[in-house]
């Protein structure tokens, strides 16, 4: 029996096996940023324990960093973290990317963008978005701090092996859909803990065709099923991606890498724990209504009905209504948003910025909406200002902030205010997740360009 690309790359990686336990798995980069590092590090300073491999470490702020200036966080608790982080660096020898510089930006964003996440690596950060770096072909999983620490004091992990699951698009997406639609699509039909316990592969000619920026957002909301890691099999398009990037592999040894890279894909026989197959056709944009990533409709839909909802799942159902102020079977469309949201690991990319200025330009930012628009990186951000997106955003009404996790969470200064409702491009609508009592619909860069410019909920389709 053929074996899939997660049981290739967890094979690999495997430094021992416990009888009836979990496996010693070798990590090849770790990741660390400010919020869940700092007990992990007083860990290994209360056992007189050195970082075992600090170049396989890179560490940099991002949640608690301010979008609209760097000079200073007046927030303490978020400006002792990120002075924390810096003095555990220096302290432990550890490569520290720190706010405001060029290598700096949100760790998710920059890992891929400089080609230190790699196909065929294992990967982990104290944050579950990890799973972002699935997309370049990688085994990318959230952990723990006290898995931090494991992480820094050995370069490996105790894991329980995960089960294996096969997600496949199959089709040509339609005009106005992104890969934002395709994994709020996939929540909606899997619910947030369809994949609970599996690694997912997704596969198929739709996932084939994603450019890197829209497999990194596939990949990234991974972890809203429920799964351990999402992953997709490299193939031309991540080595163009990676090609040249700071980090890469260069000259002949970047062509001996492409050739290892090119057998990272699961065998035509490899069987799966479980296997769903999805068509492209059927996904329209995508809007959430309620309070997880998985209560979503199209965004010309209505809410379900009461009756349309199991008898058991009911008060859950209403609750979230009541908390995002809506009703069922009540049509979205055409409501008035106060603030629109670009950016976060999710889609803080140079894709997702040309995706937003194609609708903006020419237009103008409506009146009753604040926009916050942050590149998930200084490349980015420099990106943006090479291509003159900067001035079509300008002249529509838009600033362009400096890269941070920005309005993703409540942990820096981008909050919404609580009652007002957000349209945004990150990759939770929990209870308060933008600030408390705010209120956040889950969309795609075109569909929140759209209602930026309106003022209400907007399918990107209809306008022209």
């Amino acid at each position: 029996m053929g074996l899939s690309l997660f049981e290739k790359i967890w094979r690999g990686h495997v430094v021992q096996e416990v009888t009836d336990g979990p496996t010693q798995l070798y990590i090849d980069r770790l990741y660390a940023h400010e919020v869940t590092s700092p007990q992990a590090f007083d860990t290994l300073r209360d056992k007189g324990i050195k970082v075992f491999r600090p170049e396989k470490v890179i560490a940099m702020p991002d949640h608690n960093t301010p979008s609209d200036q760097q000079e200073v966080i007046h927030d303490p608790v978020g400006r002792k973290q990120v002075e924390t982080l810096k003095r555990n660096c220096e302290e432990f020898g550890i490569r520290h990317f720190a706010m405001g510089t060029k290598d700096n930006g949100i760790i998710h964003v920059v890992g891929p963008e400089k080609a230190l996440s790699l196909p065929g690596m294992t990967i982990v950060c104290g944050d579950s978005h990890t799973s972002t770096h699935g997309a370049v072909g990688a085994l990318a999983m959230g952990i723990g701090t006290s898995e931090v620490a494991e992480v820094l004091a050995s370069q490996c992990i105790l894991q329980q092996k995960p089960k294996s699951m096969r997600i496949n698009v199959e089709g040509k997406l339609q005009p106005g859909v992104t890969a934002k639609d395709v994994a709020l699509y996939i929540m909606a039909q899997l619910t947030t803990s369809g994949a609970t316990g599996y690694v997912v592969e997704y596969a198929g000619s739709t996932i084939r065709n994603l450019s890197m920026e829209g497999r990194l957002t596939l990949s990234n909301l991974s972890i809203e099923m429920g799964s351990r890691a999402g992953i997709i099999a490299p193939d031309d398009t991540t080595f163009a991606y990676l090609k040249g990037r700071e980090y890469a592999p260069k000259g002949e040894a970047w062509d001996k890498a492409v050739e290892q890279w090119r057998q990272l894909r699961s065998d035509d026989d490899a069987v799966f724990d479980s296997e769903v197959t999805f068509r492209a056709e059927d996904i329209k944009p995508r809007i959430t209504y309620g309070t997880n990533p998985g209560a979503g409709i199209a965004v010309d839909e209505a809410i379900p009905a009461l009756e349309d909802i199991a008898e058991a799942e009911r008060n859950g159902f209403l609750a979230q209504l009541d908390y995002m102020q809506f009703k069922p079977g009540e049509k979205l469309e055409g409501k008035p948003v106060d603030y629109c949201f670009l950016g976060a690991c999710t889609n803080g990319r140079i894709e997702d910025f040309r995706a937003f200025a194609s609708v903006v330009k020419g237009r103008r930012k409506a009146d009753n909406v604040v926009a916050w628009l942050v590149p998930g990186s200084w490349l980015v951000r420099q990106q943006i200002i090479d291509e003159g997106i900067d001035k079509v955003l300008e002249a529509a009404g838009f600033e362009l902030r400096l890269p941070s996790c920005s309005a993703c969470l409540a942990m820096n200064p981008d909050k919404v205010p609580a009652g007002k409702l957000a349209i945004s491009t990150s990759n939770r609508n929990f209870v308060g997740r933008q600030g408390p009592g705010a209120r956040t619909v889950l969309a795609s860069p075109l569909t929140v360009a759209a209602s930026a410019v309106t003022g209400v909920i907007t399918d990107p389709r209809k306008l022209k």
